[in-house]
């Protein structure tokens, strides 16, 4: 149980190659942070910072205030499963578990007594006799969890540990390892570059890209009200639309193709403060209304793709060559592909981008020095 702050942190590989610029990053006590953005941005490097494993070119690590930065991880009382599972392949499961306290010294009822606990609470008490080569994938990552836990961490640190498992196992485990987080009561810091397994897991969600945190937050807030436009873009699925468009300050409106938006005297004093009329206009599938029929305040489209899915249907579209993006169906959609149709969606929401900086100017108005 630690609270972690990385404070002012850089990371540069080689002399040139800037990984992490400057961040600061808190984690709570009993928290369940999620680091998440695309394949090498730097999520794991930030990971082996708090683990030890790297140590920063300039800034500072805390564990409750005191400055671990330069500690190696056997001082920091960390726990890390990896996604490969690292097991002996000589050593049945109990082994496994227990290797790393027999290397500590501990005494053997002292192990007994922990691998019997972790056992218990993973599930796994059936298969201590085992050898990993007669386990499962999820079997073995339950084990990996185990080892972990007889430790007695103050925080596990998870590196993309359900990336080799297929996809319904890795909904299952999912859910093991948030009942695990709630049983423990430990801070735990998540790896992955899948943003379901980030919205669906985390208490708060920090979204490394270009070398930065783009923005810390609840899943809530991160998808509703998403900082910029790069975070609109990686957190939902399928992805919000984005639409070039202009802003028409003295009739409150966005122009988007042929068509407008007309939107509230508030929101056009916010865009207003951009640094030009051109702007990005994004909207997500699910907030989106498609009908066959036209109706008051619907825009034409035609529909080029039509995929049922069970529960929704997605349904891309197109306003012109130039302009074409996806609508989320709730059931079975009736239309054919090519055939004209209608959407509409409303003005709260929707999101209007900067084009230059990517800023959310509806959620994060620009602020205006004198």
């Amino acid at each position: 149980m630690v609270k972690i702050k990385l404070e002012n942190v850089t990371k540069v590989f080689d002399s040139d190659v800037v990984v992490l610029d400057e961040q600061n990053l808190e984690i709570n006590d009993n928290e369940f942070m999620v680091l998440v953005g695309p394949s090498g941005c730097g999520k794991s490097t930030c990971l082996n910072l708090i683990a030890g494993l790297e140590f920063v070119t300039e800034g500072k690590v805390y564990f409750d205030d005191v400055d671990v930065t330069f500690l190696p991880p056997k001082e920091r009382r960390v726990a890390m499963v990896f996604q490969s599972y690292a097991l002996y392949p000589h050593m049945n499961v109990k082994e496994n578990m227990g290797f790393a306290l027999k290397l500590s010294g501990m005494d053997k009822e002292s192990i007994k007594k922990r691998v019997k606990e972790a056992a218990e609470l993973l599930g796994i008490s059936r298969l201590l006799e085992r050898k990993p080569k007669e386990l499962s994938g999820g079997q073995r990552q339950r084990v990996a969890l185990g080892r972990a836990i007889v430790r007695n961490p103050t925080a596990f640190l998870f590196d993309e540990p359900l990336s080799n498992l297929d996809a319904k196992l890795r909904i299952q485990m999912r859910g093991e390892i948030i009942k695990l987080h709630n049983k423990l009561e430990t801070t735990q810091v998540y790896v992955t570059h899948d943003q379901v397994e980030a919205m669906s897991m985390a208490d708060r969600i920090a979204i490394l890209h270009d070398k930065k945190f783009q923005q810390i937050g609840t899943p809530s807030e991160v998808y509703n009200q998403p900082k910029n436009k790069f975070v609109a873009g990686f957190i939902g699925s399928p992805q919000m639309n984005f639409f070039n468009a202009k802003f028409d300050k003295d009739n409150n409106r966005i122009i988007f193709g042929e068509n407008y938006l007309k939107i509230s005297e508030e929101n056009g004093q916010k865009i207003s403060k951009a640094n030009s009329n051109n702007v990005i206009l994004g909207i997500r599938p699910e907030d989106i209304q498609i009908t066959l029929n036209e109706r008051e305040n619907t825009y034409e489209i035609k529909t080029t793709v039509i995929e049922y899915l069970g529960a929704e249907t997605l349904v891309t579209f197109e306003f012109s060559e130039e302009i074409n993006g996806m609508a989320s169906y709730s059931g079975f959609y009736q239309g054919k592909m090519g055939e004209k149709a209608y959407l509409s969606f409303e003005e709260e929401d929707i999101h209007v981008f900067d084009i230059e900086t990517g800023i959310n100017l509806i959620h994060y108005p620009i602020k205006k020095t004198n």
